[in-house]
């Protein structure tokens, strides 16, 4: 999640656990502090513009690193704040949620965060929230905002910060049933047109917790289907997209690729611009201005060779998609512009027979020929 919403959940939870011992004001900054912790790990120094990209929410974001690390510094709070010293369970429990919390709450983002390391190497990634969402940051905000203006602990301080985390935990919860309701209208559609998809995973689009987009893997394709929770089904757009994955043949033993591929969990696509190969992680950014893209490799002659990764800069979403979420979340149906030449209608994605998506994914993603255009 955004660091704002990190730091007030922080806050949050220091209130709630050290602010009858210390103040409100002491513990919301205190909590702050520590919930925001773990993100320093974008200061370590990684190998390439790739390895940056993977190994963030690595072991900082481990539940059990964070474990061994609770003593260490719950004990510094305790000799450094008076208040604390004959505090120190409730110490080493608010500095342990403090730091969980921000995993957690990551964890239910899509990028993927480690949360067993270095038991489990995997990162889990839920996607059931946008990095950014206002519904979920704005009851912890308020309370935070009300502990820093007070120095003295209020009965009424406890009811507001209680309030907050209730709220926010339970649009949580609504966020994860939103995401089940999704992905169960997208498999309807994708099985009254007679489309077994390899692989689906539901994202909220941005700023909001309504309006969904699904990735449906589909062989060589990969379908983005915007669909609202509730209300007619035509309201449903589809959009059919190449992932080009004849270009793995060029990309055999290509590192960077390979984790890109990985930490993605397959939801990835190839380009080839000009000379150099992209490999894209579809579930960040909408198509085709994807958050994270890297050029991987480059043509040299009658050659392909890999190259250090370059992260590919790409347009943030505008106007036009500003009218379009808005025009989609309030029952209007709109079809993407960016999309537009790829979208697709019942009639089309019902006559598209393909072969099984393993074999065909199997085929391409193994193929040892390099097709460049």
């Amino acid at each position: 999640m955004d660091s704002l919403t990190q730091f007030v959940l922080g806050a949050g939870i220091g209130v709630a656990v050290l602010g009858p011992r210390v103040g409100p004001r002491r513990a919301a900054i205190a909590g702050g502090l520590l919930g925001s912790l773990p993100d320093l790990d974008v200061l370590m120094p990684s190998s390439d513009a790739v390895d940056a990209f993977v190994s963030h929410r690595g072991f900082s974001h481990s539940l059990v690193v964070q474990a061994v690390v609770t003593p260490i510094i719950g004990e510094g709070m305790t000799r450094f704040i008076a208040a604390l010293r004959r505090q120190r369970l409730a110490t080493y429990a608010a500095v342990y949620l403090c730091l969980a919390t921000h995993a957690l709450l990551d964890g239910l983002t899509v990028y993927g965060t480690k949360l067993l390391w270095p038991l489990v190497m995997e990162p889990y990634g839920v996607g059931s929230i946008f990095i950014i969402d206002i519904l979920y940051t704005l009851p912890l905000l308020v309370a935070a905002v009300w502990a820093l203006c007070l120095r003295q602990w209020t009965r009424r301080m406890g009811v507001v910060v209680g309030v907050a985390l209730a709220l926010s935990s339970a649009y949580q919860a609504w966020c994860f049933g939103a995401q089940r309701i999704a992905t169960a209208r997208a498999e309807s559609i994708l099985l009254r047109a007679g489309i077994t998809a390899e692989r689906m995973l539901a994202i909220p689009t941005p700023f909001n917790s309504y309006f969904w987009r699904v990735i449906a893997l589909h062989g060589d394709r990969y379908l983005n289907i915007y669909l609202p929770l509730f209300g007619d089904p035509e309201r449903t757009t589809i959009h059919d997209h190449p992932r080009n994955l004849d270009l793995a043949g060029c990309l055999m033993g290509n590192a960077a690729y390979e984790r890109v591929a990985w930490f993605s969990r397959g939801y990835y696509r190839l380009d080839q611009r000009g000379d150099e190969i992209i490999v894209s992680d579809l579930r960040m950014g909408l198509t085709p201005d994807y958050v994270f893209q890297y050029a991987v490799a480059q043509r040299i002659g009658d050659r392909v060779q890999a190259m250090a990764p370059r992260r590919i800069s790409s347009p943030r979403g505008g106007w036009d998609d500003i009218k379009w979420l808005f025009a989609n979340i309030t029952h209007t149906r709109s079809v993407r512009a960016r999309e537009g030449a790829a979208w697709v209608g019942m009639a089309a994605l019902t006559g598209a027979r393909h072969k099984t998506t393993d074999q065909k994914t199997m085929e391409l993603g193994n193929s040892s020929t390099c097709k460049l255009k």
